[in-house]
C-alpha cells in the first residue's frame, strides 16, 4: 500500500488488543481479560484506553474462539467514542498467532498499528498519542518503557526451588521495562508476523520479531500506571489507580 504522487499517505491507525488468553497467575475465575477492575472488564478499559486517543479510528479485539460473541456483546453494552468502530475477530493458540489474526482483519487504508495488552487497563491516552506520533513521525517499530528502579542480575536458570547462580549483572542505565501499547508501521508488523517461526520462540513482543527483521526499534517514554495485571496485587494496584482517577478527575 504505497502512496502515489497525487495522494500522500495515509496515516489512519488501528489498536489490535490480543484477549484470547486466560491469564492463569491471575489465580481461578474467569479469562483475565474479563476480570472487573472498578465494576468493568479489564478488557472494557484497555478498549477505552485506545479509543481515548482521537488518532485510533479501529480498536479490533482479539477474542478467544467460542467467547466472540460474548465480548461483542460486552463491547456493545459499554459506550465508545462515537469516532472509532471496533472488530471482534477469533484467536489463535498463542498470542502471536492472536496478534497476526488481528492484523490480517485490518481494513487496507490502515497504516498505523497499535498493539495493546488487554491487561495494561490503565494506560493513559497522553502515551498513547506519543507512540501514535512517534510512528507517523517516521519510526517503523516504537515501544513506550520506563527506566528501571532494581538492579537487575543474569542467572543460569535452574529447576524450580533450585539455587541459580548470578552470571551478569547488566548496566541498568541501559535497561528499560517496555509497556504497551506497541506502534508500528502496517507493512513492517505484517512482515515481521510473515516471517516469525510458529511457536514465536526468542520474541516476547511484536517489538522483538520486528528487531529479528533489523528493523531499528525505538523508545518513548512510557508511564508508571501502564502497568500489566498480572497476579492478584497487581489488581489490587489498578483498583487503588482507578479510585484514584475517578475522585480526582472523574474518570
Amino acid at each position: 500500500m504505497s502512496p502515489t504522487p497525487d495522494r500522500p499517505r495515509s496515516f489512519r491507525t488501528a489498536a489490535v488488543i490480543p484477549a484470547a488468553g486466560r491469564g492463569v497467575r491471575l489465580g481461578p475465575g474467569a479469562p483475565k481479560a474479563l476480570r472487573g477492575l472498578g465494576g468493568t472488564p479489564m478488557l472494557i478499559h484497555a478498549v477505552r484506553a485506545m479509543a481515548a486517543s482521537r488518532a485510533v479510528r479501529l480498536v479490533v479485539v482479539v477474542a478467544p474462539p467460542e467467547g466472540v460473541t460474548e465480548v461483542k456483546n460486552l463491547i456493545d453494552t459499554h459506550a465508545l467514542p462515537e469516532r472509532t468502530d471496533y472488530l471482534v475477530v477469533p484467536g489463535g493458540a498463542t498470542r502471536q498467532e492472536s496478534v497476526g489474526l488481528g492484523v490480517g482483519a485490518l481494513p487496507d487504508d490502515i497504516s498505523v498499528v497499535l498493539v495493546h495488552d488487554a491487561a495494561r487497563p490503565l494506560v493513559p491516552v497522553d502515551t498513547v498519542d506519543a507512540v501514535v506520533e512517534a510512528v507517523r513521525d517516521g519510526a517503523l517499530a516504537v515501544v513506550p518503557a520506563l527506566p528501571l528502579a532494581d538492579t537487575v542480575k543474569e542467572v543460569e536458570p535452574g529447576a524450580k526451588g533450585e539455587q541459580e547462580p548470578v552470571v551478569a549483572t547488566p548496566e541498568r542505565a541501559r535497561l528499560r521495562a517496555v509497556q504497551t501499547p506497541q506502534g508500528f508501521d502496517r507493512d513492517t508488523l505484517a512482515r515481521a508476523h510473515a516471517e516469525a517461526a510458529p511457536d514465536g520462540e526468542g520474541a516476547t513482543d511484536d517489538a522483538g520479531m520486528v528487531e529479528r527483521l533489523g528493523v531499528p526499534v525505538v523508545v518513548v517514554p512510557g508511564h508508571e500506571e501502564a502497568f500489566k495485571v498480572t497476579r492478584p496485587l497487581d489488581l489490587v494496584l489498578a483498583e487503588a489507580v482507578l479510585a484514584r482517577r475517578r475522585a480526582n478527575d472523574g474518570f
